[in-house]
Order: structure tokens, then sequence, then C-alpha cells
């Protein structure tokens, strides 16, 4: 096991395009690191450079206290797990688990020892014999991931590992990696688009977009404490409502943010009221989570707004909507709220909305999250 560390890391291709672009991080020994982003962020290419798949262009990686920059793939000691599993087709299981340790020489017994203890540590004894093709998509990629822990490997890489699997496989899955991260203590990074994946496995997780690291925190921090609107707009489903607002206070000093032509008291967790008065009548973006929002009860002010299209799911109600006053043309019109239980709504019906102060989350001009 090894910690890695990425220091000021570029990687820029021959037709000019920067993937990766000035890149700092700190994965700890044993830590389980989640790397997720849209696609074409640049996730995959960091696994890839901390591989040995690829050349930095500029900076340096180490694992544990090596310079890993001019180390061949082989002399990196990493396990890397892709999507497609890419498991020998005409091996069986222990086939599988045993060639890398048979491309290393290592001593019939070792081998032996290493697939086995792999095998009964994912639930694979019972498989031992058997060929891919007759495995499902869960074993494949179990036997994918036993194939690179028997190796021992000081890092464990994981790019995508689930996106060939249904729904209920990937939550399996999902959860027996976990655990055994857990188990082993291997240091483990793992690559996603899919920010579910990203929220319910990492400890800490590392949002990218094009290139760049937007904010590096624990999924409830990521969720509550948004670094930047590129960052509120992906966690989450359905993402943070987004919108222009402007700040100005009512008589008893109490904060109004705009919403179209109606205002709404905030009070953003975190942010002292002198902090608030410097943005006064400042250009400003809003932010609602779908879930702040209620249905007022009858009698009381809330947010005026028209239902567009309801999505009954069941055990909630997905409200799109457009706040009275808030252009429908303009690119964040449309917002939704998401309330428990099933509501009937027509299309176009008035209702009132509630939503508490500290529910609201303010950014500058610029897309950054106000900060104290």
């Amino acid at each position: 096991m090894a910690s890695v560390e990425f220091e000021h890391v570029e990687k820029i291709y021959p037709n000019g395009f920067r993937a990766i672009t000035d890149l700092n991080l700190h994965v700890a020994d044993g830590e389980l690191m989640v790397f997720v982003g849209p696609s074409g962020c640049g996730k995959s290419t960091l696994l890839r450079l901390l591989a040995g798949l690829e050349e930095i262009s500029r900076g340096r990686i180490l694992i544990g206290e090596r310079l890993a920059n001019r180390l061949t793939p082989q002399a990196r000691n990493i396990a890397m797990v892709f999507q497609d599993y890419a498991l020998y087709p005409n091996m069986t299981v222990r086939g599988n688990l045993e060639f890398p340790l048979r491309m290393r020489k290592l001593p019939k017994m070792e081998i032996r020892r290493r697939a086995e203890r792999v095998a009964a540590m994912l639930g694979l004894e019972e498989l031992l014999e058997r060929l891919p093709r007759q495995l499902s998509g869960g074993q494949r990629q179990r036997v994918a991931m036993g194939r690179a822990l028997v190796r021992e490997p000081a890092v464990f890489l994981l790019d995508e590992p689930l996106s060939n699997l249904d729904a209920r496989l990937r939550v399996q899955v999902r959860a027996e990696i976990g655990d055994l991260q857990k188990r082993t203590g291997t240091t483990m990074i793992y690559v996603t688009h899919d920010q579910v994946e990203a929220m319910t496995l990492g400890r800490r997780i590392a949002v990218l977009d094009r290139g760049s690291i937007q904010q590096v925190a624990s999924p409830k921090e990521l969720y509550e404490q948004p670094a930047n609107t590129f960052v509120a707009g992906f966690i989450g489903n359905p993402p943070m409502n987004l919108f222009p607002t402007r700040l100005s206070l009512d008589v008893t000093g109490q904060a109004l943010i705009a919403l179209g032509e109606q205002r709404l008291p905030a009070a953003p967790a975190g942010i002292p009221a002198q902090s608030l008065r410097a943005c006064l009548d400042r250009l400003l973006i809003g932010g609602i989570r779908p879930e702040a929002f209620s249905l007022a009860p009858e009698g009381e002010t809330g947010l005026l707004v028209e239902s567009v299209l309801v999505e009954y799911l069941g055990h909630e109600t997905l409200l799109h909507f457009i706040a009275a006053g808030m252009p429908s043309e303009t690119q964040n019109g449309l917002m939704v709220a998401r309330l428990a239980g099933m509501h009937v709504f027509g299309k176009g019906e008035k209702l009132r909305l509630g939503v508490a102060p500290c529910d609201i989350a303010l950014f500058s001009e610029d897309g950054q999250a106000l900060r104290p």
C-alpha cells in the first residue's frame, strides 16, 4: 500500500489539447478516493498517467515516496480494472486469477495460495473452474477485481468498473467494492461519471471539470457546501436550481434575494450578515436544492409558481415549475421541486412553495460560492 501525490501535473497532447491543468491532489495511504465528473473532464486520463500508460507533460507523480514519472508501468506496482473486464475467455476463473502471478514467475504454491485467498475474499471459490462465458456480469467484474488484487498492488485503480452492469448489480457490486477496500486497506482510486456511485462509495470525492479539480471534499460537504456553481449543478439528482439574483434588505434588515419579480428571505448557512450586506445590489447567482422546497400551508405566503411538468414517482413527486415573474424563455427559467409523497398538479396550475432562508445558497457572478 502507498499514498499517491499529484504535484502540478499537466497533460498536453501533441495537437495542443490540454487534458489536465496544474492539478494537485494527495491521496492518503489506505484511502478510497473517487474521481467524478462529466465525460471528457480528464478523470480517466489521470488514472492512465498514474498507471504509466501515458506520460505527463509537466509536474510530478509520487507513489509512496517514489517519483513515478519515469518508472515503467510494471515498476509502479499498480493494478487497474477497466469497465470491459478484459478477462481471458479461454482461461477459467482460476487461470485468470493466477495469470499475472505466473507472468511474474512466482512459485506455484504461492500462486495457488494468493489465488485461493482472493477467490475466498470475493466469493468466487465455487466458480474457479468456470470460463468467463459461464459467469454473470457481476461475477465477471469480481474476477477482474480479483485478478488485480492477487498482485497485492500498492494502489488499486478502477475505471468505470460498473458501467456494464444493470442497476441492481451496480448497487450490489458497489457495496462489495466498498467492503473490500475496508477489509484490505488498499489505496484505491475509483473513477466514475455517476454521482450516485461517487456519493455512496467515496470517503472523499474529487470533482473534475475540463482537466481541473473543482472541489475535493466529503460527500456531505460537496452536497451542502459546493465550492462553485459547477459542483452545485453536478452533484445532486435533480441538481441544484441556479438562477440570477440580487440581494436587498427589507425594513427590518432581513436579507432578501430576487427570484424573478418575487423576494425570498435568505440567510445562507455560514455567511454572516455583514458579508451579505457587502453584496447588496450586485449580480449574484442563487441556488436552491429541489428537496429544500415544500408546499406552503394554505393561507401562508410563499414563492408563487406555475406548474409546467409533473413526474409522479410513487414515493415522491418532481414538480417542474416557473416562478412568477421569471421569464420562461430565460435559460434558468425552469426549476424543479422534489416533494415527498404523491401530489396531483395540473399543467399551468398556480401554487405556493416554501423554502427556509438557510437553504438558499449564493454564488458570485463568476460562479464561486460566497464565503464569510
